[in-house]
């Protein structure tokens, strides 16, 4: 357990990157930026498939698991979240999505866990969640949407987005359970040649044309964060995600994933250059706390 433990933070040490990338990246858009990173994801993973005999392709059946999870992990969640932040905002939509790792853990409780176990990382959570509601204003933003068709509409994307990341932390936990014989590497590469395949339609339907991309200031460092973000929040950070996921249950995972969100805002706090509020640092305090618990309510 203490190596899925280990896996898993450091995947969300890896994914917290994602949250200051677009601010960095400010030359290209949200879908360019997207389009870009898991591109980077597969063409990485298509060359080490190519440039090593040991590693296999997909039979029939596992090349669709890997094309079904790749939409819901990751094109298709994060172009849900996109779209959810051009019509919400970004407060609320990233408060929906924080309430992942609770269903994490209602939804992927091993058999023989007592929900009363579950209880004290649940509540830890929860504090959390509802601290950083208030430290982010995330009310005040939600009582001043005078309720427009297009908030609402947001508001629908990023629950769809929720959805689509929890069934992918569920349904991704238990194929690799379910097949032994497959690599959390050799997964991770399959997982990344079908979600290159999505980001390249992506790009193709809505991106930004390669001259215009060229022709742009700041190009250079956007590409730099494509590269960072596609080799390690999604390639290297897929790789300790299947590892966490093969040696734990999909609820302690689950809440491993609040590790993101902490790391989000330690990587967004030095990038402004000040320190977290009494509130953040509180809600970020309860957040381990609810880890903590949620470890020891498995051993």
């Amino acid at each position: 357990m203490l190596k899925g433990v280990l896996a898993g933070l450091a995947a969300g040490a890896l994914w917290g990157l994602v949250f200051i990338a677009p601010r960095m990246a400010t030359a290209i858009s949200s879908v360019d930026l997207t389009a870009g990173r898991f591109l980077s994801f597969g063409l990485l993973s298509t060359l080490l498939l190519l440039g090593r005999r040991s590693h296999r392709w997909p039979k029939a059946a596992q090349a669709r698991a890997a094309l079904g999870l790749s939409v819901l992990g990751f094109t298709g969640y994060y172009l849900l979240l996109v779209l959810a932040i051009h019509d919400a905002g970004s407060e609320v939509p990233t408060l929906i999505i924080g309430t992942i790792p609770i269903w994490m853990m209602l939804l992927g409780r091993p058999l023989g866990l007592r929900w009363a176990a579950l209880l004290p990382g649940l509540l830890f959570t929860l504090g959390g969640l509802g601290l950083m509601i208030v430290a982010t204003d995330g009310l005040a933003s939600l009582a001043a949407a005078a309720a427009p068709v297009h908030y609402w509409r947001g508001v629908l994307w990023a629950v769809l987005a929720m959805l689509c990341w929890t069934a992918f932390g569920l349904l991704n936990s238990v194929w690799l359970k379910r097949h032994p014989e497959v690599s959390a590497t050799e997964w991770t590469n399959w997982l990344g040649v079908a979600t290159g395949a999505g980001a390249l339609l992506m790009w193709l339907v809505a991106g930004t044309p390669a001259s215009v991309l060229l022709a742009s200031d700041g190009w250079q460092l956007a590409a730099a964060l494509c590269v960072a973000t596609g080799v390690g929040s999604a390639w290297l950070a897929t790789i300790l995600w299947n590892v966490a996921s093969r040696h734990m249950s999909a609820s302690l995972c689950g809440q491993l994933i609040v590790s993101e969100t902490v790391f989000g805002l330690l990587y967004s706090f030095m990038l402004d250059g000040h320190w977290p509020t009494c509130l953040q640092l509180w809600a970020c305090a309860l957040f381990v706390l609810g880890i903590m618990a949620s470890v020891r309510a498995h051993t």
